[in-house]
């Protein structure tokens, strides 16, 4: 008996310290910032993720706060600062934030739909209207990125189109950056640009749906003349230098997010009927991003 007694008060005192050891993060992370990048607006951003941030505070149990920049570089810099602990970021934000902080972050998660599916689209938007029915016929027209830290609405986009024999910035009358993704897609609606590169989920899921669906362009206006190969989704990132249970209760809340909060999960994937939670990734998922971005920066030194 005196044995399965001191077992017992063992096994208690063990639990004791491993949840102890558990909440040690909390006393050094009392806020954790969490950095979204620039897709949609700032104002949109901030609204779609308020029951994100109170979910998040609910099951971490210390305040959250999310981070928003004016370009994809601005959260890419903050998580190389230390001044944010996780980020939502796009393939390429991931790799260069990967190169920045020489292997410094490392991707936690990344969505998946219905079908298992882990990725999207890059494509090149114009006017329903405007005549353009493939890039031929946008020789000679400006085509509008997004950010040079995009990689649907840049990096994916220029470095297929050089694979196909176009070199955007001969090929186009000037390409220059939108700043966002709504950005460019207003910028060709408003006749300012020919051409953006966005992203699409699916036909009917993207960043044109989504401007659509919350009456920021009319529906039937936008069309897209090319489509990418298949990127892998974006993954939410998380500094290397966190405590290893602070990552880890993270990953856990976003996982059972779309089972513990439904509305906040439909809120923060803009409604996406075929969005179905999150996977768990590593960086070889990433690392022909991280090649990609090398190629591209090289090609930029020889121009």
């Amino acid at each position: 008996m005196k044995n399965v007694l001191m077992t017992m008060a063992a096994t208690a005192v063990f639990a004791l310290s491993g949840s102890a050891h558990a909440q040690e993060w909390k006393q050094q992370y009392k806020t954790i910032r969490y950095g979204i990048t620039s897709a949609e607006n700032e104002k949109d951003r901030v609204a779609r993720y308020k029951g994100f941030t109170a979910y998040l505070e609910k099951q971490l149990g210390v305040k959250v706060e999310i981070f928003t920049a004016g370009s994809y570089d601005g959260v890419v810099q903050a998580l190389a600062a230390d001044q944010i602990e996780f980020a939502n970021l796009g393939s390429s934000a991931y790799a260069a934030a990967y190169t920045e902080t020489k292997g410094g972050v490392e991707p936690i998660l990344a969505q998946v739909d219905k079908e298992g599916a882990s990725g999207y689209y890059s494509v090149i938007s114009v006017r329903c209207d405007s005549g353009y029915k493939s890039l031929a016929d946008l020789k000679g027209k400006v085509l509008a990125f997004a950010d040079p830290d995009s990689t649907s609405g840049y990096a994916v986009p220029y470095f297929n189109l050089v694979k196909e024999g176009i070199d955007p910035t001969t090929y186009f009358s000037a390409v220059p950056f939108s700043g966002a993704h709504e950005t460019g897609v207003m910028g060709v609606f408003n006749k300012q640009f020919d051409a953006t590169a966005t992203y699409i989920n699916t036909e009917k899921s993207g960043i044109p749906q989504r401007m659509v669906t919350k009456g920021m362009i009319p529906a039937g206006e936008i069309c897209n003349i090319w489509k990418s190969p298949e990127i892998t989704n974006g993954p939410v990132t998380a500094r290397k230098n966190l405590p290893a249970d602070l990552i880890e209760a993270v990953k856990t809340a976003l996982r059972e997010l779309p089972k513990n909060d439904p509305a906040v999960y439909k809120e923060i994937t803009s409604g996406d009927e075929t969005a179905d939670g999150y996977i768990e990734v590593s960086h070889d998922r990433y690392q022909w991003i991280v090649e990609m971005r090398d190629w591209l920066r090289k090609q930029r030194r020889q121009g």
